[in-house]
């Protein structure tokens, strides 16, 4: 199993553990509602760090990828000029 999946099930599980605490709390409507506003920006927060993280480490992955497909390109043609340039000649 990928790290990202067991990351967002610790994370549901967890968000979902807080609100049905903050819940069955005996207080004020009003206070829960804002326990539960804070709690889900900070949720909320932590998951767009993890995404953020996980496109970081996908595209390193991808440049690697691009690098090493540009080296063995560079090795099946022998190092030979680059396509598109073409020697100038001088007219006059």
């Amino acid at each position: 199993m990928s790290s990202g999946k067991v990351l967002l099930g610790v994370l549901a599980g967890a968000a979902a553990g807080a609100l049905a605490g903050i819940l069955f709390a005996p207080e004020k409507g009003s206070k829960t509602r804002k326990k539960i506003t804070r709690k889900g920006e900070d949720y909320l927060d932590a998951l767009k760090d993890t995404f953020n993280e996980l496109m970081d480490a996908f595209t390193e992955k991808m440049e690697k990828v691009k690098d090493d497909v540009s080296d063995y390109a560079d090795k099946k043609m022998g190092k030979t000029e680059k396509p598109g340039k073409e020697a100038s000649t001088v007219t006059g």
